[in-house]
């Protein structure tokens, strides 16, 4: 009688290679360029493959969208979107401006506060671009942009009596995860980007590579609630945040970041 070994005869017990990572990590960003994903959606699955231990559970991350289980090396980089076209302004004057739920972002965004405050929630935006770009500017006003935690954040621009802030745990280094790039001209107001675990929650979905990956990002930092600048770290956020909305009390020390 022959000796089955879990794994051995099953390609999707084979393990996986990085390279096989990244050319789920290309398909995720193709799949988002084409309206299949929002911003959340790309997020989390990013988060997944890099996890991801075999073949098995990489085809589980991508069984929805075409192209089914990963290739063997990583796929072309998709082409960067056109440059030049117009920006999506949002504007508040004198009054509030919020954009958020499902919404399309094919180029970059604008957005202006003068005596008002403008809102973007990013998380469940269809993001058809390589990266979320946003040129913003306040005058005696306040922007705050809502993105998953998880995504890389790059805050540039001046702030004249004002303040700029991020307040988002990012992913760890070396991981190619979305790039949310915003350029903030600020007199005599505020420009803030927050993540999930400082905002109010959205619906998310459960798939079956969900319950997995939340039990492996809890196992990478277990009994390590803090990181080195006394802040939580991603997989501990995630653990405690799962799918319920769950807010971490505030750390010992100070865990906003500020950029010049």
């Amino acid at each position: 009688m022959g000796v089955t070994v879990e794994g051995v005869n099953d390609p999707g017990g084979m393990r996986a290679s990085d390279a096989e990572r990244e050319s789920v990590v290309e398909q995720l960003r193709v799949a988002s360029a084409e309206g299949r994903l929002t911003l959340a959606e790309l997020t989390e699955r990013t988060e997944a493959a890099y996890l991801a231990q075999t073949h098995g559970e990489l085809a589980q991350i991508t069984a929805d969208l075409p192209g089914g289980a990963p290739a063997a090396a990583p796929a072309p980089a998709a082409p960067a979107a056109p440059q030049g076209r117009m920006r999506k302004w949002i504007v508040a004057v004198l009054g509030d401006t919020k954009r958020s739920g499902s919404w399309r972002i094919d180029d970059g965004i604008g957005a202006v506060s003068v005596l008002g405050d403008v809102t973007l929630d990013l998380r469940e935006a269809e993001v058809r671009g390589r990266e979320v770009d946003v040129v913003a500017t306040c005058v005696l006003g306040d922007l705050k942009i809502i993105v998953p935690d998880g995504v890389d954040v790059e805050l540039s621009g001046i702030a004249v009596l004002g303040d700029k802030k991020v307040q988002v745990i990012e992913a760890p280094a070396g991981q190619a995860a979305p790039v949310v790039r915003v350029r903030a001209y600020v007199l005599l107001g505020d420009v803030k980007i927050i993540g999930d675990s400082r905002a109010q929650p959205i619906k998310r979905g459960w798939h079956a590579w969900s319950e997995w990956w939340q039990e492996r990002r809890a196992s990478l930092t277990e009994g390590d609630a803090f990181d080195e600048h006394g802040r939580y770290g991603l997989h501990d956020i995630h653990r405690m945040h799962g799918m319920h909305g769950f807010r971490p009390p505030r750390p010992p020390r100070l865990r906003d970041r500020r950029r010049d």
